[in-house]
């Protein structure tokens, strides 16, 4: 029986910014535009932290019974440590998606019925990702994914429930956070090549190489920053405060493009983290001030 910290651990509480992040860069956006709904914003971070935890551990269960993490670097996983039950862990993960499916509703029933479906695909996608007889996340897809769901779908849903209409601030915005969040996808595949390659897991690491891997996290940071710059042109040049993210960002940039491996990385893993959710706070700030 795992301990309740364990359960803890394999939630994968530093991940979490990556969820709170588009939710707070779309209420940003909702703000501006004057059609803040506090509660529905509240909803929105409900579904977008019970999905993130929901990944977290059906990737801990399907990686645990194909064993891709008996050799693991990175955090502890429940199923490969031998610490929960591939059953208990795949109860948990499917209990957060019921609760975002829960939040989700409240969301469709009072705004649009069709968000349900991109609600079924968010789902799905979060599913499959290590799950199944093929799961993309091993055929190199994991990044385009979470950029499209962490990223574009987060930013703009969160957006839409709002305003209930569209933004291209929100679409920039969603390039910028989900960028970001595919920035710590790449560095924690970077990190992963060696045991990734062995276990047959295929990711977009695994497929670049280690080298131009790290030239990918480059173009994902200056992507970002990019991104900022678009936000800004489009609402409030207050918005470029959001660049400070490059603060935290950078030693991350050097660390990778030092040559680091392995556990060496982690530190990186956890400076992306925090600069998307600096980007994201200081974004949505910035719009709700110059609104």
């Amino acid at each position: 029986m795992a301990t309740p910290a364990q359960w803890l651990a394999g939630a994968r509480p530093r991940t979490l910014p990556a969820a709170v992040s588009p939710v707070l860069a779309g209420t940003g956006v909702a703000a501006y535009d004057d059609a803040l709904v506090w509660w529905k914003a509240l909803l929105a971070l409900v579904v977008s932290l019970a999905l993130q935890v929901a990944v977290n551990y059906a990737n801990d269960y399907s990686d645990g019974i194909r064993g891709t993490d008996d050799d693991r670097v990175g955090p502890m996983r429940l199923v490969g440590s031998g610490a929960a039950s591939p059953g208990a862990v795949k109860r948990a993960a499917f209990l957060a998606f019921g609760v975002a499916g829960a939040a989700g509703l409240a969301l469709a029933a009072t705004t649009a019925w069709w968000l349900v479906a991109v609600g079924a695909v968010a789902v799905l996608a979060a599913w499959y990702y290590t799950g199944g007889k093929t799961p993309y996340g091993y055929l190199g897809l994991g990044e385009v994914m979470v950029f499209v769901f962490f990223g574009l779908v987060a930013v703009v849903g969160t957006t839409y429930v709002q305003t209930e209409g569209w933004h291209w601030a929100a679409l920039y915005a969603g390039v910028g956070v989900g960028a970001l969040a595919c920035a710590i996808l790449v560095v924690n595949n970077l990190r992963d090549i060696p045991t990734d390659t062995v276990a047959g897991k295929r990711t977009l690491a695994v497929r670049l190489g280690a080298a131009r891997t790290r030239g990918l996290f480059a173009l994902l940071v200056l992507a970002a920053a990019a991104a900022v710059v678009a936000v800004a042109a489009a609402t409030t040049w207050w918005a470029l405060v959001g660049l400070a993210f490059l603060a935290i960002v950078l030693p991350a940039l050097r660390t990778v493009l030092a040559g680091a491996e392995g556990p060496a990385l982690i530190p990186a893993i956890q400076q992306v983290g925090l600069s998307e959710l600096l980007w994201a706070a200081l974004v949505a700030a910035a719009l709700v001030v110059g609104g």
